[in-house]
């Protein structure tokens, strides 16, 4: 008997795996991005974020068919692509069974400040009023603009004290592009001085050495939260071997903070000048600024701004990058920020080596924040003694404290650093606003913790706070009253976190939400809260996990008798 051996045939698909690629997606793409196979570095895979946003602002949304198409044109996995989209608040992906957004999308601002001036009651409002097949109401985290609460964003028109009436009159009337600014333009700026020290700087008249000593003399430090003495930033990237580069930090997420906006409306140029002088002090190859989504006025301000620049031949065309953050806190962050400066979802690195040292592009990186560079051309002009000089209760220079809350006018006010919280209220923002009597307050916004009434005295600065279990950060402070619940002020500030949690460790991404769900009880057990806290605290790779907790332990300590009164039953 003969045994025949039969070759199984192979099977070969007809088409690849996957979803097939729509070559008129692609061709739409090339029309709106320019065609990638005439220019490679549209390709760039840091350019992928910049890229969603053209898509986004064109179409209203993100098909996964666009999407595919994305990666064709980037020759990049679709599965980075996605990552990439679906990580940040402002990209709205719709898969293929779902249907499309409404062509108006109205956010209401939800931070802190915003819920204490009936944000919640406003956005149900709006939701009973508007016509759903037109328009979808979504709560927003905190939009920079907490002396104006409550804060609507129609489109990319921001409205504050907003109310049903105003919303609707801007749907009516179709405004919603971002609101004129009234900004310094670069002649005005130049006739008061402006850009002497760059140019002096780069003419070999000014040394990096004195720069810094100045810096260092004028006490100036990281005024983004960390308090990092400026000139040591400087210091440490100028030690790592080239190229490097200089990023600044526009991505002011911190519920309560709204300075870096404040000053970016009134003077870019010399916000500008000081973050050229800062690039030039580490010889950088470029500038970065990464801009927060949330101020769509500035980034046309910026764009301006910095086209004076390379008409004047100030800056060669190029060198100054203005890239778009897309609704992410994490962000803030400083190599979360290189992250989505690369392209990539905005998830901190575990350190070492830190960014001074291998930061964007895997090269030394100097990230300052907008405040810090802000000044530094006046520094240099008026002497470091001017802003040395300034202070109270033994401290020493200058703060832009955001105040908003229970006040009789909110804002930001330059004041001496060390100016105590009674001070702050009574002296620049008007007193207690009417019919409220001060409890509380965060002298760091959500982050930094909160303090009693009792403790209104302490001098606010870097290190003054930590003792009592807070710290400064951006200056953020919130005024709470005895009409405020604690209970809702802690759900609102962990939501925040919960929301905003990168996801990329267990302490923070489990912690937050299960620290929310354990205030939402009525009685709250004070040990498990606590341990939870410390292990937060302990486990968590970046600030956000770290400092979660921080409202919650200001509240078991200092705030028993008031929690108890308002039903809350606190045990252990």
């Amino acid at each position: 008997m003969t045994v025949q051996t039969v070759t199984p045939k192979r099977r070969f698909r007809g088409k690849p795996r996957g979803r097939e690629l729509d070559p008129i997606r692609l061709e739409g793409l090339r029309e709106l991005l320019g065609d990638e196979r005439n220019d490679a570095a549209l390709r760039r895979r840091d350019l992928l974020i910049e890229h969603l946003h053209a898509l986004q602002d064109a179409r209203g949304h993100l098909l996964l068919a666009d999407l595919r198409a994305l990666a064709a044109y980037m020759n990049l996995p679709m599965a980075a692509i996605y990552e990439t989209a679906t990580f940040y608040a402002h990209f709205d992906v719709i898969h293929d069974d779902q249907d499309v957004p409404p062509a108006l999308t109205i956010r209401v601002c939800d931070s802190l400040a915003c819920q204490l001036a009936g944000a919640e009651a406003l956005k149900a409002q709006l939701e009973a009023n508007v016509d759903i097949e037109q328009v979808r109401v979504l709560r927003a985290p905190c939009m920079g603009r907490c002396d104006t609460a409550p804060v609507v964003e129609v489109g990319h028109h921001h409205l504050g004290r907003a109310d049903v009436a105003q919303v609707q009159a801007a749907i009516d009337a179709d405004d919603t592009h971002p609101e004129p600014i009234d900004w310094q333009r670069l002649d005005s700026y130049r006739s008061e001085g402006g850009f002497a020290l760059l140019q002096a700087c780069r003419s070999g008249e000014v040394t990096v050495e004195a720069l810094m000593e100045a810096m260092q003399q004028a006490n100036l430090r990281g005024l983004g939260g960390a308090g990092f003495p400026t000139f040591k930033k400087w210091h440490f990237v100028r030690q790592e071997a080239g190229p490097r580069y200089c990023a600044i930090n526009a991505d002011e997420g911190e519920p309560g903070t709204f300075k870096d906006r404040y000053y970016l409306e009134r003077a870019p140029h010399q916000f500008l000048e000081g973050a050229l002088v800062s690039a030039w002090a580490v010889d950088a190859e470029a500038l970065y600024i990464y801009l927060r989504d949330e101020y769509p006025a500035l980034h046309v301000v910026l764009r301006e701004a910095i086209g004076e620049l390379e008409d004047a031949g100030l800056v060669a065309p190029g060198y100054i990058v203005l890239r778009r953050g897309a609704g992410a806190y994490i962000c803030g962050e400083e190599s979360a920020m290189i992250e989505s400066l690369e392209g990539k979802p905005g998830k901190p690195r575990h350190r070492p080596p830190f960014v001074a040292q291998k930061g964007l592009f895997d090269r030394p990186t100097l990230v300052n924040n907008v405040e810090t560079v802000y000044w530094i051309p006046m520094i240099w002009q008026r002497g470091a003694e001017a802003f040395s000089s300034q202070g109270r209760h033994g401290r020493v220079g200058l703060r832009s404290f955001s105040v908003s809350g229970r006040v009789k006018q909110p804002g930001v006010y330059l004041a001496p650093a060390g100016i105590t919280l009674s001070e702050l209220i009574d002296e620049y923002c008007g007193g207690m606003a009417e019919g409220h009597r001060l409890a509380a307050y965060l002298p760091g916004g959500a982050s930094g913790g909160i303090l009693p009434a009792t403790k209104a005295n302490i001098p606010l600065d870097f290190d003054t706070l930590q003792e009592h279990g807070c710290f400064i950060g951006s200056a953020a402070v919130i005024v709470l009253s005895d009409q405020d619940n604690l209970r809702g002020v802690a759900t609102n500030l962990l939501a925040f976190f919960a929301d905003e949690s990168c996801g990329q460790c267990t302490p923070c991404r489990v912690g937050t939400e299960k620290m929310l769900t354990l205030l939402e009880r009525n009685e709250w057990d004070a040990g498990l809260m606590t341990q939870l806290s410390q292990v937060m605290i302990d486990a968590s790779i970046c600030g956000l996990g770290q400092a979660a907790p921080n409202p919650v332990l200001g509240l078991l300590k200092d705030f028993r008798s008031e929690l108890a009164a308002q039903n809350v039953i606190v045990k252990g």
